[in-house]
């Protein structure tokens, strides 16, 4: 799979999860900037291992559901 296609999902993914919270409020907690949160969700980068990993736990979500399950067209 195409990589920016990849980005973008998560992105849409970790909109969905963070709904009505502030993107400030998840940086703080998993420990990176707001503006690193902005990215993430609008596809602009992918967060490393460690961050991943934050936050799935954050999430209540597993690091494969979030980042590396791919959307199944129908």
């Amino acid at each position: 799979m195409n990589e920016s296609i990849r980005a973008k999902e998560t992105g849409e993914r970790l909109r969905k999860l963070r709904a009505s919270r502030r993107q400030a409020e998840v940086a703080e907690a998993v420990g990176v900037s707001t503006m690193a949160i902005s990215q993430y969700e609008a596809g602009k980068r992918i967060p490393q291992d460690k961050i991943k990993v934050k936050l799935a736990r954050y999430f209540g979500e597993s690091v494969e559901s979030l980042f590396y399950t791919q959307k199944v067209n129908s």
